[in-house]
């Protein structure tokens, strides 16, 4: 979550927080440096690493559990660094053309996405390898990279206009298809840990949907509530993609039971109470757009977060092995909610967390309940006059998808030790190696 890209935090402080692609640790990017938090436990929240110099970072994007890091500053929102956070070294840094909104990350591929432009690296070497140009504008940086590395497909917006979401296909370098996901512009998207489902949703509307990939097919139809100015913030599977969490502006983080369709209908009683139930049925008498209402599935779950109308980003991981629901704020909390796999409902807040201001990193519940009253209304105040520090170029009339293969590569500097060889982490047990093949 790029709150840089969003018009800025409400305190001034966060410019940056997301999890990891499995979810074990949290990033945080402030005004001076940036943390890495792991996420092993509810009761605590272990910090792994530190930044603290005076940079200003606003995207910090660690690669599962590895020592690599890929940072961008709001002094130099055009750089992008790629770190050795435990060495404390840097391995290479490329300059682009235009601001850097949003850096993803797999085992084989780095994205970087501008907004107008997408740059595929291989991310053994850091080589540029594609460049899709001229894509619709993009202004916040939406997209999604599968973490998966044999179905390796991103994910990124087809207009501004419309819900058409292309799929590339990042390891061939091809186009796959394009998903006409929704009637307005999509909002969100997230794919699931194999890289077989991706969920999207609108920003006009409620209507969460899954798809099937690379085909593109509609498997899940999902509504997560009756509000029509609702604005989903982000989606998340879980590890065994069998929920979905879905968090937006309001106070309410829904969660979804991805159950598989029943492959026989249910059979309908004979006579004259089959004839009337059929008759009375909704779909015989209402409009189409008030029917599919009724065939949308509902929350399995729900979560009620202290404060609402600010940006945040979940996860659902599993911690003491049990599933719990992770919120990150703008207001600078994670709060950690546990979840029932069996009978959903209403989910309990555990424990949460302060990300920075207090050197013990976290408040207790009840504290910080005596606080929200009060912090509430001042985040919002400071919400409506808080401004972007970054500055991106103007949007193009183009809304093309053209795919340029051989694009110059943005100018780049590697470290003399990195020129000849594969990216090299702390060990081959923290993270194999990979044969790089250099055609």
């Amino acid at each position: 979550m790029n709150l840089a890209a969003y018009g800025g935090d409400p305190t001034g402080n966060l410019l940056f927080v997301n999890f990891n692609q499995d979810c074990s640790s949290l990033a945080v990017g402030e005004k001076t440096g940036y943390k890495l938090y792991s996420l092993g436990s509810v009761e605590k929240l272990e910090e792994i690493y530190e930044y603290g110099d005076t940079e200003d970072i606003c995207i910090v994007e660690r690669l599962f559990s590895s020592s690599l890091v890929a940072i961008v500053s709001l002094s130099a929102p055009r750089k992008l660094k790629v770190c050795h956070f435990k060495k404390g070294t840097e391995i290479c840094n490329y300059s682009y053309p235009n601001t850097i909104l949003a850096v993803k990350l797999n085992r084989v591929r780095l994205l970087v996405v501008l907004e107008e432009s997408l740059y595929i690296h291989n991310i053994r070497d850091m080589k540029v390898l594609h460049t899709i140009r001229d894509t619709p504008p993009n202004t916040t940086g939406l997209s999604a990279l599968s973490v998966n590395s044999d179905n390796c497909y991103l994910a990124y917006p087809g207009s501004n206009q419309i819900g058409e979401v292309q799929i590339f296909d990042a390891v061939n370098l091809r186009a796959v298809t394009m998903i006409p996901a929704h009637d307005s512009t999509v909002a969100s998207m997230a794919f699931n840990n194999t890289g077989t489902k991706l969920a999207t949703a609108s920003e006009k509307g409620t209507v969460i949907r899954v798809f099937s990939i690379p085909d593109g097919a509609k498997l899940y139809e999902f509504r997560r509530g009756v509000k029509r100015c609702v604005q989903i913030n982000s989606l998340a599977f879980s590890h065994d993609s069998l929920f979905l969490a879905a968090s937006s502006n309001t106070e309410t983080v829904h969660i979804f039971k991805l159950e598989v369709p029943k492959d026989k209908p249910t059979e309908e009683p004979a006579g004259w109470m089959g004839y009337f139930g059929k008759a009375l049925s909704p779909t015989n008498y209402l409009p189409s757009q008030v029917t599919e209402v009724f065939n949308q599935g509902r929350a399995f779950a729900n979560v009620r977060l202290p404060v609402a109308g600010l940006r945040n980003v979940c996860a659902i991981a599993t911690i003491g092995k049990l599933p719990r629901l992770l919120v990150a704020s703008a207001d600078g909390y994670l709060y950690i909610y546990n979840v029932d796999p069996e009978e959903g409902g209403d989910c309990t807040l555990l424990k949460q967390h302060r990300l920075i201001g207090h050197e013990d990193g976290e408040r207790t519940i009840d504290e910080e309940s005596a606080a929200n009253e009060g912090a509430t209304s001042r985040v919002r105040q400071d919400s409506t006059s808080s401004q972007s520090s970054v500055k991106t170029s103007q949007p193009s009339t183009s809304t093309g998808n053209a795919l340029t293969e051989n694009s110059p590569p943005p100018s780049t500097t590697i470290n003399e030790q990195q020129r000849t060889g594969n990216l090299k982490l702390d060990d081959d047990s923290e993270y194999p190696p990979l044969a790089v093949h250099n055609d």
